[in-house]
This record gives C-alpha cells, structure tokens and sequence, in this order.
C-alpha cells in the first residue's frame, strides 16, 4: 500500500490497515509505504500547531510509534505531481490513498483583500512554525492589527500576535521566528466573527488560552452579545458551545485590567472591505443580527476600525492533485467514504482519500483517526478488485526514485533530525531546536 502525507491522517490510516483483523484472517501481509513532500513526518502536528501548544505536539509521540512499525516505510522529500505521478504509484502499489491535507487559505472576496498588509494565516502560521518552504523573513507591523475568523486558528494567530516573543522561549521556535516577534509593536489585536458568540468554532481550550497570557488584557463587548432561538438551542445541544457562551459572558462583564496589551473579540462583525491606499490602513466590518436561526443577516451599519495588517483565518482548503478530480469550491477530491470518484462519480480504481483532503478542514486532529477507519475498511472491502502492482518490490521503487534524482529521506534519515534539534534545543536550555531549512534537514537526514 502506498499513503501520499506523512500527518496523522496518512499515519492513523497506515496503523489501521496493520492492525486490520480481515487481512490478518485471511493471512494477508500488509507493507505500507508512506511518502510526504517534506524532509520530515507529522504534517500539521509539526508544522501547523502553534509552538506554545505542547500537549497537542507530544501527539507526534504517538505518531513516532506507529512509523516505528516494521510493516511501515517512510520516504520524505518526495512531491507528489512532481517526482511521482499517479502511474507511478499504480505500478509500485496495490492501492494508493491520498492524506495530503489542507495547505492554503479559502479565499476571501472583498475590496482591498490584496493591499500589502493582508495576510492569510496559513502563511503566517507556516512562518511561525518554521516551514521549510516559507520565507523566513516576516516583518509584523503596526500597532493595531485584525484577525479575520472565529476558529482555533483564528485564535492561534491572535494569541501570537499579541503575546510577548519572549513567553515562546521555551519552545521550539527559531531564531528568525524569535527575532520576527520580538520586533514587534503590537498593543491591539481585534477578532472580527461574522456571526454571534454561540457560532465561535474555536474550542473552549484554546479560547481560555487567550486570556492566560501576561500582559494581555481579553476584551469583550456588551453590544456583541445577542442570542437568538437558535443560539439557545446550540447551547442546550453542545456542552463546547455553552461552555464557550459562559466563558466569552465572563470576560464582558469583569473590570478592566489596564493591561499593556490588548485582545479584542468583536462578534457580529462581518469583513466587507479592507482600506487603504498603498497598505492597509483599516478595516470595515458591516454589523450583523442574528435570524433566529443561529445564522445573520446585515444591519447596514458599518464600522472602520484603524489597522495596520489583517491576517484572514477563514478556513483551509486542499491544493488539487495531479491526475485525480478536483472540487476547488470545497478544496477536496471528490470521494465516497474514501473512495475517490471520477468525473462520472465512478470510484477510481486503487486510489483513496482520508484526513481534510478527503472532508475538509473540519475537526480536531484526533477526529482523523475515525476518518481513516472508514477510508481503510473500505479500501479492505475492495482488496479483490485491485489491479495489483507491477512492481511491488521496494527495490524498485527507490531504484526509481535514483533514477529521478529525488533525494529522499527515510525514517531513519528523521531521528537524524530529531537527535540534531534536540541536541541544538539542549544547548539552548529546550527540548529541541527546529532545523530552519529543507536543504539542512536534507543534508543530515542523507547521512543515515
């Protein structure tokens, strides 16, 4: 079996089909190969979790353990579409799935949206978790800046903004990352949701987080608080939502702290245009009512708010995959429980999806693990069907790979890394000490 995406999607799915009792029934022996564009595993957990998030990385404990599988083989620094097509996949595996994720920002159609300034937060996200494809300049402006989005990314990136560099010293933040936060001017950051405060998609975790941070004063409006009927509901059917309901009421009724820092959530407020000429200089936002319904509608009253950078966290969504169908409109492959469909929706033979690829960018990462179960015992109903591989030996799979001139890495490659980071971490009193650039996890994970 091959699996393009190395995250916990890819990886919770490879677990499955080695645990899978039809295939152990049936004396069936499972080898799985996973591959990712990047030097190095883990996917988001490493590369889109906020740095001051521990407990959500020593997930990537758990994932370590499944690579560690004898039936599991990782390849890294291989892009598919680039270094492997589709055929490729075919001839070498019996059955492919794709775990690709969701790697760039949804769209947001307003004026202004491209003035300099405005930023979507996968970027920021990226920069800040050291990427190895991101530039690793970012200059982070002004004063007063916006975070567009009422879900834990959204509150990730307003928790980073307004926290003091020096706090994430004990992570594993690079120095580029450091020297970026530490320059920073910022006093205010305002959260703009567009819809009210029973709507807000971040987790009560993460919300409280917010408020735990020195120097950092949460505020909350009054005018901001409507419910309706279905407000209510959402209250009496989610323990989240009431939990987050209590938590936001807390916070606007308390005394103000006079803190240096400032972290405003306007709910209610929906982005309908950035301003400015050569920058952003301000954002409008039209003032929303709630329809009874738990959705708005507009007031047709507007509000500027000066700002100096906006960073929009409005959703993820998948980059299309050379030769399989595509809806750009979700930011997914088109698919049955897993299974992927053609343009006549007939399931392509061999080929699956799990993980935000397959359902988007919904859920925690631990929701993925009930995702890949319904992908794998799919893929295992199917096993007759599948046209087996030409080529199953992985000798001849990194004979290939040679042959293209594709530098992989391997698992082996990867605790290279891990000892480096860790053994630069120490010297700086940390765990470990994220390798900034492809080229340098390349180049030690190549020594193995």
């Amino acid at each position: 079996m091959g699996i393009v995406g190395a995250g916990p999607a890819g990886i919770y799915a490879a677990d499955l089909l080695t645990k899978d009792e039809t295939l152990s029934a049936c004396g069936t022996s499972v080898s799985i190969d996973i591959l990712d564009k990047l030097p190095s595993p883990y996917g988001l957990v490493r590369y889109g979790v906020a740095p001051d998030h521990p407990r959500i990385k020593q997930i990537q404990g758990a994932l370590h353990k499944i690579l560690d599988k004898p039936e599991i083989t990782f390849y890294g620094n291989i892009e598919y579409g680039v270094d492997l097509k589709l055929e490729d996949l075919r001839r070498h595996y019996d059955a492919v799935i794709f775990a690709t994720g969701s790697d760039r920002d949804r769209p947001l159609d307003i004026p202004g949206v491209d003035l300099p300034g405005s930023h979507g937060a996968a970027d920021f996200v990226f920069w800040y978790d050291s990427h190895p494809d991101v530039n690793p300049s970012w200059h982070v402006d002004g004063t007063s800046v916006a975070v567009i989005g009422a879900g834990n990314v959204a509150v990730d990136v307003a928790r980073i903004l307004a926290k003091d560099a020096d706090d994430l010293l004990n992570t594993d933040i690079t120095d580029n990352v450091y020297e970026g936060l530490r320059a920073k001017q910022i006093t205010d950051v305002h959260v703009f949701a567009r819809r009210g405060i029973a709507q807000c998609k971040a987790t009560p975790m993460e919300l409280r987080e917010l408020d735990k941070q020195p120097g950092v004063e949460v505020l909350v409006y009054a005018e901001d608080f409507e419910m309706d009927e279905g407000s209510l509901k959402a209250c009496e059917e989610s323990n989240q939502v009431k939990t987050n309901v209590k938590v936001l009421q807390n916070w606007a009724i308390r005394d103000e702290r006079g803190a240096e820092r400032r972290l405003h959530l306007h709910f209610l407020h929906s982005p309908v245009a950035l301003l400015g000429e050569d920058k952003v200089t301000a954002i409008r936002t039209e003032r929303m009512e709630l329809t009874g319904d738990g959705n708005v509608k507009g007031t047709g009253e507007f509000v500027e708010t000066e700002v100096q950078a906006v960073y929009r966290a409005i959703g993820y969504l998948g980059s299309p995959l050379a030769d399989l169908p595509f809806d750009e409109e979700r930011g997914v492959v088109p698919n049955s429980g897993g299974r992927v469909l053609d343009l006549d929706e007939e399931h392509v033979d061999g080929v699956y999806a799990t993980g935000w690829i397959k359902r988007g960018p919904v859920g925690l990462i631990g929701h993925t693990k009930g995702d890949a179960l319904e992908t794998v015992t799919n893929l295992v109903a199917d096993r007759d069907s599948f046209t087996p591989a030409v080529e199953p030996d992985p000798v001849a799979f990194q004979a290939l790979l040679t042959e293209r001139g594709v530098q992989y890495t391997t698992w082996e490659g990867w605790k290279l890394i891990e000892a480096k980071e860790e053994e630069l971490g120490a010297e700086r009193g940390r765990k470990r000490l994220k390798l900034l650039t492809r080229e340098e996890q390349t180049s030690i994970a190549r020594q193995a």
